[in-house]
């Protein structure tokens, strides 16, 4: 029997919301690597000339720089994100004349992820800027483009309410959820797609598939997702990071900078840690989140 469905979206809150916080933990210095390498991509020779340099420069402090937004992005991301993924799978068998909690196609399951990726980027946005300003900073300081000592949380929230006051936090948000839409489409799909692999191979159900093939197909599902927005996304990172140097620029516009000035391989700088990065941090979400899930569905039908 389905829990009801306030309960529902609780658990799938909750769930997401400690899927989230396993990714950071688990992802955090390779996605400051991607986030230098998106902004700078001429300022390092490659991926572990960029970690090596940060760590050296900075110490283990300096590629965990951020993590404070990231926790805070990551949670309340994926809190909706799976929140509105459950909502969204019930309106898809609402549309499809499907009674509640009846199993949905692959397909389906990857449509309910792409529209419930727009709800979570409403919280993504200012949390993911300040944390790419925040990753940013050594390279910004360095560069003479904020003063020295700007290293904190606060501190970037009091200069972005300062200088563009609450909108300022969406800075990128056009980006973001263009950025969202396809890449959530092949995240859940892919995701779904390999655990329906693994469970026709070991003739189990998806939910018994085991520890290491949920993290392989959360592994997947993220490589999926960032081969396919890639570019968007150090689009976005450039919005959001040099814009605190006073150059505001749409995506269009900065798109059309990049290319000009750094040519088309500068939208993949970073390429190399995010799809490092994403098969620990994305099969620890994915694990983190049906394990809670399943634990906490098991509490509520006692």
């Amino acid at each position: 029997m389905a829990p009801h469905p306030v309960i529902q979206a609780i658990i799938d809150l909750s769930s997401g919301a400690i899927g989230g916080a396993a990714c950071v933990f688990s992802g955090q210095p390779l996605d400051t690597a991607k986030v230098k390498m998106q902004t700078f991509p001429t300022m390092y020779r490659g991926f572990l000339d960029c970690f090596c340099t940060t760590y050296r420069q900075e110490g283990l402090r300096g590629l965990y720089q951020g993590t404070t937004p990231a926790l805070m992005a990551n949670i309340a991301e994926n809190a909706v994100l799976f929140m509105s993924y459950g909502f969204c799978q019930e309106v898809v068998r609402l549309a499809g004349g499907l009674p509640s909690g009846a199993d949905l196609s692959d397909v389906q399951k990857a449509c309910s992820g792409s529209v419930a990726s727009i709800f979570s980027s409403l919280v993504l946005c200012p949390t993911e800027l300040v944390k790419c300003r925040l990753q940013a900073m050594h390279e910004m300081a360095a560069l003479g483009k904020v003063a020295e000592g700007q290293n904190t949380v606060w501190s970037v929230v009091k200069t972005v309410m300062r200088n563009d006051g609450l909108l300022g936090f969406y800075q990128g948000l056009t980006t973001t959820i263009a950025r969202e839409l396809p890449g959530y489409f092949c995240f859940f799909g892919a995701y779904e797609l390999c655990r329906s692999g693994f469970a026709n191979y070991m003739g189990t159900s998806k939910d018994d598939i085991g520890v290491v093939p949920v993290m392989f197909s959360g592994g997947f599902g993220g490589a999926c997702l960032w081969l396919v927005v890639y570019p968007m996304d150090c689009v976005k990172s450039r919005i959001q990071v040099l814009s605190m140097a006073g150059r505001q620029a749409g995506f269009i516009k900065t798109l059309a900078g990049v290319v000009r000035t750094d040519g088309v391989r500068a939208l993949y700088s970073g390429l190399t840690p995010t799809l490092i990065r994403t098969f620990p941090a994305n099969g620890a979400l994915f694990l983190a989140y049906e394990a809670s899930r399943k634990l906490m569905m098991r509490h509520f039908d006692s």
